[in-house]
Order: structure tokens, then sequence, then C-alpha cells
């Protein structure tokens, strides 16, 4: 996904209450005309974080695709631009009305038309729809006469919007190719954006199946082990590093080979592979046995694979490697201790 020669064509502003908590709707009656001097901000603003958003979704609906109201409103100004601004304010009342959650907040809803962007090695148009929610406060300082003056306003923080998604047009009879950003909320009242509002459903590609068997190897070590096994912290950490460390040796995830290389033991691959089940049918999801690693998903997902060993409040010990080095026991005292064991002191 690329925007180096994306440019931004039409742009439509509205403001969009809590219908649950009885705030209002206001439809602007025209597009913004945004001139020379703010495009290239403003292109900045929608299309910068989205170079690395690695999920693809696509709009879906349980009787038919022309049910899912967004799907059909981008839809709608693809085929014709001239019918920009009134489905932007069709986009915004749908908002209006899938916005009932008490914890979403009001704010500003932005479409807008770009062309010339690149996805999957093709060049297409696409419809932004963002969302921001968030004010900054900030000082502005001019002068007057000989003095200067000063002061506080509240504005959008032009780095970052709090909710965003791009509709491709590519691929509209399967929904479309869109990508997703939400950098408010998680959980429950999250899922209003991606599903409520949109009707997304996530594609099963390599970036998906990769987030999902780490996501699966973490739970796993961390909660299901500690339950049927008398298991140290200390193994559990290095398994957590051997599962990261077989994501980034290899291109190709093939399940008996990982399993094998990361549990070895038969009683924990068992236990493995019924929680891998169980994992399927709680996500409701289907995983490969087999697929190409998506060195992405293993980059983000390694940021919670957690290597540290946090003792009370006053010790964290990183662990990278060999676990014979480093021994657990109790003093005639009664207290815990780990000796480590190394060689050399940097």
């Amino acid at each position: 996904m690329k925007f180096d020669t994306a440019s931004l064509t039409h742009l439509s502003i509205h403001h969009v209450g809590n219908k649950g908590l009885e705030q209002k709707l206001t439809l602007s009656e025209n597009t913004f005309d945004f001139g020379d001097s703010l495009t290239e901000k403003l292109e900045k603003f929608f299309l910068g974080k989205f170079a690395q958003a690695h999920e693809r979704f696509r709009f879906s609906h349980p009787s038919s695709l022309q049910f899912n109201e967004v799907y059909s409103y981008a839809e709608n100004i693809f085929a014709d631009k001239e019918s920009f601004h009134e489905n932007s304010r069709n986009i915004a009342r749908h908002l209006f009305e899938s916005t009932t959650h008490p914890k979403i907040k009001p704010g500003e809803l932005y479409v807008a038309h770009f062309i010339n962007c690149e996805i999957e090695e093709r060049v297409v148009e696409a419809v932004g729809i963002f969302k921001t929610e968030v004010k900054s406060g900030y000082f502005d300082v001019s002068r007057k006469n000989r003095d200067f003056s000063m002061s506080y306003l509240e504005g959008i923080d032009s780095n970052k919007f709090d909710k965003g998604c791009i509709i491709f047009n590519t691929k509209p009879e399967e929904g479309f190719l869109v990508a997703i950003m939400d950098n408010q909320n998680r959980g429950e009242e999250a899922k209003y954006w991606s599903e409520n509002f949109m009707g997304l459903t996530q594609i099963n590609n390599e970036f998906h199946q990769t987030n999902h068997l780490l996501n699966l190897t973490k739970e796993f070590i961390s909660e299901r082990m500690s339950e049927e096994f008398e298991v140290e912290k200390t193994d559990q950490i290095v398994l957590l590093n051997r599962s990261v460390e077989y994501f980034n040796k290899h291109e190709t995830f093939d399940k008996e080979e990982f399993v094998t290389e990361v549990f070895g033991q038969p009683d924990l691959i068992e236990s493995f592979h019924n929680y891998d089940t169980e994992y399927r049918q709680n996500y409701d999801i289907e995983l490969e046995d087999s697929f190409d690693i998506s060195p992405q998903a293993v980059k983000k997902q390694a940021r919670v694979f957690k290597s540290v060993l946090k003792l009370d409040k006053n010790f964290h010990i990183y662990i990278h490697g060999n676990k014979d080095m480093i021994e657990k026991g109790v003093d005639e005292d009664g207290r815990k201790y780990y000796k480590l064991y190394f060689e050399d002191e940097e």
C-alpha cells in the first residue's frame, strides 16, 4: 500500500454527535474547498499513517453486499463523482445512527476522495473516511503593532486522526479492499467503527494468519501451560523467545515443524494442539497448518512477547537465551532468590 503519487480530489466535512446521548448531527451544505495551500498537508494527515497498516478488510453483509450502507455509498462515489457530497452526507447519517455506545465521543467526520493510490501492484482511486474526536490545546502568539498577544485555542493534532478507513476501488464483487485504523478505542466500544458502522470482515491473508498464530502461542504459553503443568516463569519466557525466533528465522510456517522446534515434549505438543482447536472455535477463524509468514505481523506481535522476569518492584531480569544460566532457590530464611551465571560482563 503506497501513497507516494496519491492526490486528494474531493473533501466533505460534517460533525457527528452521539445519538445515544441525544447529541446532534450537523451536515455541511457543500464540499470543502481546501485549495493548494492545504492539499499536501491534508494528504499527509489522512494518508501518512496508512502506509504501515498491513491488515486488510472487506465489506460484508449476511444477505447481500448491497445492503451494507458504507459499501453502497462508496460504490456510488466510484461510479459518479458528482454524487460525492451527497453520499458523504449519507455516510455521516449512517455513522450517526451507529453511534450509540456511551463512550463514543462526538467529532468531525471527513469523507475524502483520492486518485493514484497503489495497492497490490495496482493504481486505483479510493474513498477515505476519517474522524477526529480529541482536541489538543495550544497557545497562539501573534504580533499587533509593537506588542505581542497570546490566546489559548483548541484544535486538531495535525499528525493524527482518531479513526479512519480507506476503501480502495478494487475487487468490488468481494467487498472492496479496505484498510482501517482506530487510535482511540479498544475493546467493545471500538467495534462500532469497524463492525456496526462499516460491517467489515478481516481478509484471511498471511498477516492475519501470522498474527493469530503468534497470539495463540502467546496465550497458550502464558495462560494454559501454567494451568496444566508445573512450569517456572523462566521456562515460559524461554518458550516465548523460542516462538518469536521461529517466526523470525523461517519464511514459511509449518505447524508440525513449529511445535517440534518450540515445545519438543509430546505432552506439551498435545496440549498446544488442544488449545489450538479451542482458539479457532472461540475466535471463529480458519487457520492454515502452513502459510507464508508476514514479517510485519511478527514485528507487531513481538512487542507483546514478554522476555522480562519481574521480581517484586525491585528487579527486572531480561532473559534472552540459555535458561541453564539462571537458577532459582530459597535460602534458609525462606527468602526466594535467582542465581545468574555469566562469562562476560559488558
